[in-house]
């Protein structure tokens, strides 16, 4: 049965190449430029699916992106990939493919018995049917569907193939390299313009591949070559085949998806990447995106061998297939006659063109007829017959109306083919994705590019042209006129091509087929979504119990909702949907075409961001020293944090109460480096802070520091740290290691939508300074043998102030600000200078018993002083009056984020959760962090809780636990008796405030 429906010659596959595949198991044979449908079709294979739902037979439907029936699980192993198009699938030496959706095998599918439920499962079941009783719900229901859902399989072994990403600017970007597209590109490019020219198929051409017209003189073929060597001399222009504009977004910045090897055997070429991921940003874009064939919706019309008309013609012209023996060509417009033309050269016999307009009578119609071929007017396929594959279809007059047939009566026509073209939807995807306008085009029956909001042309098909001469003259109006907005002109014009092409008669939109019986009677099912299996029926229903917004419809029907997005079902739907609320289909609007355009591989979008590289350890320049010296190691966000430094023999707990009592009593120093840093200046530089902290900012005097919080609009906290002046209009904010990225995006969110009057550049600077924290009683004594020129004396260099001064022979600030309640001083040094000041501060001192410490002793110091660590003791409901930080909060301000949610009812309550320190009665218990609290010991179950524990540790210095919790009403609560009901037992707890070490701060005042 190989190639038993290939022509014996035409095409532009390569004949002398034979390409062996397998699908379903079954070895075939195809040829070099096939597509896995072409090759299919060519070696009569039609059944290649199951629908989603009913699980009906289906067929090839189309030729390319728009297919919504022959989704193929492609591959085995880490290689496999699910619900690829078959239209799109170049064929390769040894590919395999299989159908998906169908148990045991595609002929035989036990889910088809769900046809039999079929007046069950009707738009919005499962909203109706999983509803009682709730007992079943996870029992039966979830499990049901869960089961059920899906189409193919995703690969349990992890991707083989590397995937990469490029970032591109240019002048003018083309989608679309059909006969529009390449005029559009040869036309900017003759400026000077860098151009970028993509298409998604493997050749050049667009439509003029499959049409064989005549341009310039020359055949079609012969045109495109032209084209393709005048596009490669020009300097600057980059064509991209085998490339989908996926996505399309602010400030003309598309993604372009290109296969690199999805053409070539598994493995081929192992030196590529498999696919690159293009984000390109283009001061004009041209779309010249072409357009999709619509079907007709008539009484089972996803039979295998129905097929859109325009796609047979495709099949035939450039692969040499004839998709059938026996055709019959039903239609509202003149464009499958062209197809039945090709189709009868190609050896099909046309046994009749079925039209539904009353009086055809152009050139297209006369050559056909003139060719012998019966056209039958004012007729319309009512019935089709067949099982896995079509066997004959039923013909019946229309009334006058369309809305209706004439009489009983039905002429049954043998046929294995049935080629229907509803007319064509210009391909405004990305348009759409651009947030552009369409209109309605009434003669067209389609919506077309209206009122563009970036700066892009529309040309060809893509805008609704669709004559072959109006598609040239539009390309090439757009490419120039995209380059000379783009600053580009060229010193002499690229005329417009010649071509001729035969006057259409206007269609007649029939949106349903009318049939003896009602839409939604009988047996027949009137398809509209194939891959979703939504018929005309569920359209009407939808619209019957009150779903007559098209994106309600959209939802409870699943239309458009496949991975095709509804290329060829959505007009068709919103016509029938206007229908039913006797309404104009302008006025029931369209849906929303999101990104991408087709699906794109996860891996495309990691690129090399996988394994390690997916969440990248960052480290410190004092990195090595830590390693060296025995650190152990968290991660705080992407950075690798020193958490402890054990010696020999010693546990977690003594190394971190060695640390501890280290830094309390003699010194200690802390790799810093993580911590966020901002770099905030210009004129309104404190203007922005004011805004965003809570505090008043204005009069911070150059030198000093100053704490603050900030909030959320709701008043809730979401960082905290020490900014610093450096200058007028210079600051230093510093934040959490887990939030730098957070809070840069959250200062640059209000700078650019609702402050961008203020004259503020930020700059993440967090890796460019390298941080020691110094802290202790002998902290003074080390870096004075690091800086002997500097006055360290607390009247020169006073808590919360800054100096610049030289450290270890390094330029340094230096920062007197504490996270521990000790004397300590925070240096910063460039980056690369970092290793070369831990090291030199080791060596001064030695003589002192300097201890270096980690995240977890930081951790204990900062709770005896009740400090807190945003994260943990906030989780995104704790204001700064529920830390007892009322203090922080400005009463002068006018205004900052979050000031107004402090004046609401329920940021005020007495009963919400309040910071308070814990201290269990048995002083050597350690409560578990997230313990609940409870008023009471014991009770019966479920017990009101009031809180829970924050922070909770072993202090070395106070010889006992301590813990910080939010419990409600916490201060007022200080002196009373709470329990944290535990797994084996319960725990008393006093309630205290919550500074256990040094309340005064005189330590750390030095």
């Amino acid at each position: 049965m190989s190639n038993s429906h290939r022509t014996a010659s035409g095409g532009r596959i390569d004949r002398t190449r034979s390409v062996t595949f397998t699908f379903n198991g079954k070895s075939y044979q195809g040829c070099a430029g096939d597509t896995l449908a072409s090759a299919l079709l060519a070696n009569g294979v039609h059944l290649v699916a199951r629908s989603f739902k009913y699980h009906r037979p289906r067929g090839i439907l189309s030729a390319g992106s728009e297919e919504p029936s022959a989704l193929i699980q492609l591959e085995r192993g880490g290689h496999t990939e699910p619900n690829l198009r078959a239209t799109q699938i170049e064929l390769y030496e040894g590919l395999s493919a299989a159908s998906q959706n169908a148990w045991p095998t595609v002929n035989f599918d036990v889910g088809a018995v769900n046809g039999l439920l079929s007046k069950i499962f009707v738009a919005g079941f499962y909203y109706k049917t999983f509803m009682h009783p709730q007992s079943l719900w996870m029992k039966l229901y979830e499990p049901l569907i869960r089961h059920a859902a899906g189409l193919g399989k995703a690969p349990k072994e992890p991707d083989p193939d590397r995937y990469d990403k490029m970032h591109v600017h240019c002048d003018v970007l083309v989608v679309g390299a059909g006969p529009a597209g390449l005029t559009a590109a040869l036309a900017a490019a003759r400026t000077g313009a860098r151009v970028i020219l993509a298409d998604e198929q493997n050749e050049l051409g667009g439509s003029l591949l499959t049409s064989g017209e005549v341009v310039d003189g020359l055949p079609a073929a012969q045109w495109i070559a032209k084209i393709e060597a005048e596009l490669a001399a020009c300097p600057e222009i980059r064509v991209l085949r085998r490339t989908t504009a996926a996505g399309y977004y602010d400030h003309n910045h598309l993604t372009l998806t290109e296969r690199r090897t999805d053409h070539l055997p598994r493995g081929a070429a192992p030196h590529l990447s498999r696919q690159r991921l293009w984000n390109v940003r283009a001061k004009r874009v041209v779309l010249a995106t072409g357009g999709h064939e619509r079907p007709l919706v008539f009484a089972d019309n996803d039979r295998p061998g129905i097929m859109l008309a325009g796609a047979v013609r495709t099949y035939v012209n450039r692969f040499g297939v004839t998709p059938g023996k026996r055709a019959v060509l039903l239609t509202n417009n003149d464009s499958a006659y062209a197809a039945a033309l090709d189709m009868q050269a190609a050896g099909i016999a046309i046994a009749a063109i079925v039209d539904v307009r009353t009086a055809v009578n152009g050139p297209l119609a006369v050559k056909a007829r003139a060719a012998g071929i019966t056209v039958l007017e004012n007729r319309a396929v009512v019935a089709t017959e067949g099982g896995k594959r079509l066997t004959s279809v039923d013909v019946m007059p229309l009334a006058a109306d369309g809305g209706g047939v004439v009489g009983t009566a039905r002429t049954s026509i043998a046929c294995d083919l049935l080629a229907m073209s509803g007319g064509w939807n210009p391909a405004v995807h990305l348009y759409s994705q651009s947030t552009g306008k369409l209109r309605y085009d009434e003669a067209a029956a389609c919506f077309v590019p209206h009122k563009a909001t970036q700066a892009l042309h529309c040309a060809g098909t893509c805008n609704g042209s669709f004559a072959l001469p109006d598609c040239l003259a539009e390309g090439v109006a757009a490419g120039t006129e995209a380059a000379r907005e783009a600053g580009f002109t060229a010193d002499a014009p690229l005329p417009v091509p010649r071509a001729e092409a035969d006057a259409e008669e206007p269609l007649r939109p029939l949106w349903v087929v009318p049939s003896t019986q009602l839409v939604g009677r009988g047996s027949g099912k009137h398809f509209v979504d194939f891959q979703n299996d939504v018929t005309a029926a569920d359209v009407l229903l939808a619209s019957r119990e009150g779903y007559q917004s098209v994106e309600h419809l959209k939802r409870y029907t699943t239309m458009g909702m496949g991975t095709d997005q509804g290329k060829t079902s959505n007009v068709n739907a919103l016509a029938i949907l206007a229908q039913s609320l006797s309404a104009p289909i302008p006025q029931v609007g369209t849906t929303t075409f999101r990104p991408p355009y087709t699906p794109v591989v996860f891996g495309a979008l990691a690129g090399r961001d996988v394994g390690e590289l997916a969440d990248p350890a960052r480290v410190t320049p004092m990195h090595r020293w830590h390693v060296e010296n025995g650190a152990v190691f968290e991660d705080v966000g992407q950075w690798k944090r020193p958490w402890y430094f054990p010696r020999a023999g010693e546990s977690m707990h003594d190394a971190v109460n060695r640390e501890c009592r280290a830094v309390r009593n003699g010194v200690g120093v802390l790799d810093a480096s993580t911590l966020g840093k901002i770099d905030i200046q210009g004129p309104d530089a404190a203007i922005l802070l004011n805004r965003m902290y809570t505090n008043a900012w204005s009069k911070l005097d150059i030198g000093r520091c100053r704490y603050g919080v900030m909030c959320k609009e709701e008043g809730m906290v979401i960082d905290d740290g020490v900014t610093t002046r450096l200058g007028p209009n210079h600051f230093l904010m510093t934040t959490t290691t887990g939030n730098a990225a957070k809070v840069l995006d959250w200062l640059e969110e209000y700078l650019q939508t609702e402050w961008p009057d203020l004259r503020v550049h930020l700059t993440s600077v967090t890796e460019h300074w390298s941080t020691a924290s110094i802290a202790g009683p002998k902290a003074r004594d080390v870096v004075a043998a690091l800086a002997p020129d500097l006055d360290l004396s607390a009247d020169a260099f006073p808590f919360m102030a800054m100096k610049e001064a030289v450290v270890a022979g390094v330029p340094a600030r230096i920062f007197r600000i504490s996270f521990t309640g000790e004397l300590s001083y925070e240096i910063n040094v460039p980056a690369y200078h970092g290793l070369h000041l831990w090291t030199e501060i080791m060596k001064a001192g030695a003589p002192h018993g300097i201890t270096p410490y980690g995240t977890e002793t930081m951790h204990v110091l900062r709770a005896e002083k009740g400090y807190i660590i945003v994260g943990q003791e906030t989780d995104g409901t704790v204001t700064p009056q529920d830390l007892g930080m009322d203090w922080i909060v400005s009463k002068q301000k006018v205004d900052f984020v979050g000031k107004r949610s402090f004046t609401r009812q329920d940021t005020s309550r007495a009963d919400r959760k309040q910071l308070v320190g814990l201290l269990t009665q048995d002083p050597t218990m350690v409560l578990p962090e997230g313990a609940q609290i409870t008023a009471q010991a014991g009770g019966t179950v479920p017990i009101p809780m009031l809180g829970y524990v924050t922070s909770s540790y072993w202090s070395e210095t106070m010889g006992r636990s301590i813990a910080l919790a939010l419990i409600a009403g916490g201060s007022r609560m200080i002196g009373q008796t709470v329990h944290a009901p535990l797994a084996d037992k319960t725990v008393a707890c006093a309630v205290t405030k919550p500074v256990f070490y040094d309340p005064e701060g005189v330590r750390l005042h030095g």
